[in-house]
């Protein structure tokens, strides 16, 4: 803080001392946001599975593996379950209130047996659904052996 002080020989002395404790807590309050907002960045980049980004080494294949051109989704919505392999269209709804895991299940095994050679999904869960119907759908996936899952953001359809 600016201060005048008289030394008594009749000439004045300016003293001035920086007040740096606005600063800091400025500098604080941005670090603490900028933790809290840069783990969301990388929400619509979640894969399960083998690392995209991980190092090539010389055993690693150029080209990705061949797999069926055939797209596969499994929403999850307030109804039940819906999953869209190719053109073809299967809603499970819920029985009671609770989502109908067995016959997803069979369905997902149906779709392997049909696929053999198709690792991926892609898994969407509306809006109003909770975080934890996304990672028991996953579970559902991995279980059926689709190893690379990938979550879609906007939503299911």
């Amino acid at each position: 803080m600016a201060q005048i002080e008289d030394n008594g020989s009749g000439s004045r002395e300016i003293n001035v001392e920086p007040n740096i404790v606005p600063f800091i807590d400025l500098m604080c309050v941005c670090i603490i946001f900028l933790l809290v907002t840069a783990v969301w960045t990388q929400v619509s980049m979640i894969q399960i599975g083998s690392s995209v980004y991980s190092k090539r080494t010389e055993s690693t294949p150029s080209e990705p593996p061949p797999r069926p051109e055939v797209a596969f989704r499994l929403d999850i919505v307030n109804s039940g379950y819906i999953v869209n392999i190719g053109k073809r269209t299967v809603s499970i709804p819920k029985i009671g209130g609770v989502f109908d895991d067995k016959t997803l299940t069979a369905e997902l095994s149906s779709i392997r047996q049909e696929y053999p050679d198709k690792k991926d999904a892609v898994i969407a869960v509306a809006d109003e659904m909770s975080y934890d119907d996304l990672i028991h759908g996953m579970d559902l996936l991995l279980t059926a052996q689709f190893e690379e899952i990938s979550v879609a953001t906007g939503g299911a359809r």
